[in-house]
């Protein structure tokens, strides 16, 4: 099936965590259908956002990076000053950025969770926020984790911020109607997180029903998807091989 994306000609979208990984393939596809990309960074350097933009440089479409670490939870609305007295209106939201550490419920520390929160849940909240407000018509896209249908007991505190913003997406999808449309998408194992290794891979994808890893156009294809469908709010699609269905943890 082809993805009629005419309608997407001319929009802006604003992408955070989109220097690297799943974040700039989605700016890639993006920007390659004519849509102007906000790009959000935090800890990126300046070359590879630089890179990233070259990379996503498509004639007659604009693209722009804006820094902002999201742990402070006021930096947010800095940030959405910004882009907003920059660009102006955001048409997409893709909240992407999250940061993902080893935790135990046991030993997990109040101020892990209060950043691991700030970033993974309260961010993508405060920006849908603004969105909502900024926007009479619109698409937010969370990306979430295949987790949330599962409990991961080694990632505690990033486990409950993606199953925060799993009910916020439906919350939100309520609220913000008619007039923004709010989908999750929820990755198993695309890419092997940082400073993990082939056999890493290998033993994680025995996990789900296809013995295989995704591919990022997996995840770009189903944003370009929830974009383009106009009829389409409140849900949460698990592009994850089907390992949601068997209950195993990635981990």
């Amino acid at each position: 099936m082809s993805i009629n994306t005419s309608s997407l000609k001319g929009k802006t979208a604003l992408i955070t965590g989109a220097a690297k990984r799943i974040g700039k393939a989605i700016a890639h596809v993006l920007v390659q259908n004519h849509v102007n990309v906000i790009m959000h960074y935090c800890s990126s350097t300046d070359k590879d956002v630089d890179e990233a933009l070259t990379d996503i440089n498509v004639p007659g479409v604009e693209t722009w990076g804006f820094q902002s670490d999201f742990s402070n939870i006021d930096n947010v609305d800095i940030f959405f000053e910004k882009v907003e007295s920059s660009v102006g209106t955001v048409d997409f939201l893709i909240n992407n950025a999250s940061v993902f550490t080893h935790s135990k419920l046991t030993t997990l520390s109040v101020r892990e969770l209060n950043n691991t929160l700030a970033i993974n849940s309260i961010a993508p909240f405060r920006l849908s926020q603004h969105v909502a407000k900024q926007k009479r018509e619109g698409s937010i896209i969370n990306i979430l984790d295949s987790r949330v249908k599962r409990y991961d007991m080694n990632y505690a505190a990033y486990q409950l911020s993606k199953n925060m913003l799993h009910n916020m997406t439906e919350m939100m999808a309520v609220e913000f109607a008619p007039d923004i449309r709010v989908n999750g998408i929820a990755p198993g194992i695309i890419l092997p997180p940082d400073g993990k290794n082939e056999s890493h891979i290998q033993k994680v994808i025995q996990r789900n029903l296809f013995n295989r890893s995704g591919k990022l156009s997996d995840i770009t294809d189903t944003v370009l998807f929830l974009l383009s469908n106009t009829f389409i709010t409140g849900e949460v699609l698990f592009i994850d091989g089907g390992q949601n269905l068997k209950g195993e943890p990635n981990e």
